[in-house]
């Protein structure tokens, strides 16, 4: 069996790790991560939740897949007592609109991820944290059994685990710097440094997958200098804040959780998700231009205080509390596409540079799999299962034809 280097150990590289090891021998299996805090990025700092029906037809299977894989993992595993999963209901405050423009492009214009919600909207009961005013109008988005929660870091944390016991090497903190190829231009190796002791490893291997969220292009770039191609993914920054407020407790948790979508401003649309364990989630600040930092542990020291106290803003307005225990801080960085949907594909050999090829599926190859904008933990087991599949040869559980790299 041909060994697999995969670029990032986020939950999308996690979860490819997670799903190739159940059909190969895991120690042909190997994650490469730079930060020197593991889920320092989306994979640690997103809202957690997950929606089976709200994607772009290109991503309807790829969405309703990862969904059903998420409720799968949960049952078998104890999702609910070690990451929190946890049937879901979504409530707007303010119209939700049928317009299906595309997910990425709301994010970044200030828009609302309500309209892409698939239920038809009904009055609903606001949950018992949500402070309400006279006028406001609470509505239903989501069909029962269609939306859930998970902590996004836990979750992670799992996936990552379970990949080791099972024999995947964590090369951690390391990071890629050259490829080799043998006397025929293929793909024969790839060199790992490691970022603590500058000691370098040379792996052989023949696939390789770049599934490092917003930096990928950047690892593209490393590992095929010669190539004149730029992989299409670009960041997207968001603060977001973790809250404690008594009015959602423990005791409140078996009615299931809630996803609150608002529009506060122009410009601003906060998201809000209580989650098991007591904490609620709010971010909706977000911005294509703050610059991506070197490594993901690095956005900790770009936390912008004007965001935060407005997020705080929001917090006070929605529960209604000025003493809410602030558990964390967060600015993190979403991978997105300018076609609002993610890559998952083989990138063609033309595209690595002059003399350098990789030997035919399922032998050899590189693949991307990132740009997954707001849906990075909804879509991350679905991704992982069919990017295994597309690496070993397999019939792929969805339909991914119109994610892929269009050259």
């Amino acid at each position: 069996m041909t060994t697999t280097v995969i670029l990032g150990a986020g939950i999308i590289g996690t979860s490819t790790a997670y799903y190739l090891s159940k059909h190969q021998p895991a120690s042909n299996i190997h994650l490469v991560e730079p930060s020197p805090e593991l889920f320092a990025s989306a994979s640690g700092y997103a809202g957690g939740f997950l929606a089976k029906d709200w994607f772009s037809s290109a991503s309807a299977e790829l969405g309703a897949l990862s969904f059903e894989e998420h409720r799968k993992l949960a049952e078998k595993d104890g999702g609910a007592q070690k990451w929190g999963y946890a049937r879901s209901t979504s409530i707007s405050l303010s119209p939700a609109t049928k317009s299906k423009k595309r997910i990425d492009v709301w994010c970044r214009d200030g828009a609302s991820r309500a309209e892409a919600a698939n239920g038809d909207p009904s009055a609903g009961i606001a949950p018992p944290w949500l402070r309400r005013e006279e006028d406001d109008a609470v509505e239903v988005i989501s069909e029962e059994g269609t939306v859930a929660q998970v902590d996004p870091l836990q979750l992670s944390q799992y996936l990552l685990q379970k990949c080791i016991d099972a024999g995947v090497h964590l090369h951690h903190p390391a990071k890629a710097i050259s490829i080799q190829t043998d006397m025929r231009n293929e793909l024969s190796s790839i060199c790992i440094a490691d970022t603590q002791s500058s000691t370098e490893t040379d792996i052989p291997c023949t696939n390789v997958v770049i599934a490092a969220g917003a930096w990928s292009p950047q690892v593209f770039a490393t590992l095929f200098p010669t190539s004149k191609f730029k992989l299409p993914v670009s960041s997207l920054a968001g603060h977001s804040l973790v809250v404690k407020s008594p009015r959602w407790t423990r005791e409140h948790e078996g009615h299931g959780c809630h996803a609150v979508f608002m529009t506060s401003q122009p410009g601003y649309s906060p998201e809000i998700f209580s989650r098991m364990g007591g904490h609620i989630y709010i971010a909706g600040l977000n911005s294509a231009t703050e610059p991506l930092p070197g490594l993901a542990t690095d956005s900790k020291g770009r936390i912008a205080k004007s965001a935060i106290e407005k997020l705080r803003e929001t917090v006070r307005e929605v529960l209604g509390e000025d003493d809410l225990e602030v558990v964390r801080e967060g600015l993190c960085f979403r991978p997105v596409t300018d076609r609002g949907t993610p890559f998952l594909s083989r990138i063609p050999d033309r595209c690595l540079g002059p003399a350098v090829s990789t030997r035919p599926a399922p032998e050899g190859g590189v693949y991307l799999a990132a740009g997954h904008g707001p849906w990075g933990i909804s879509m991350s087991l679905g991704t992982g299962k069919v990017m295994a599949e597309m690496i070993q040869g397999r019939e792929l559980s969805a339909d991914v034809s119109g994610l892929a790299l269009k050259i």
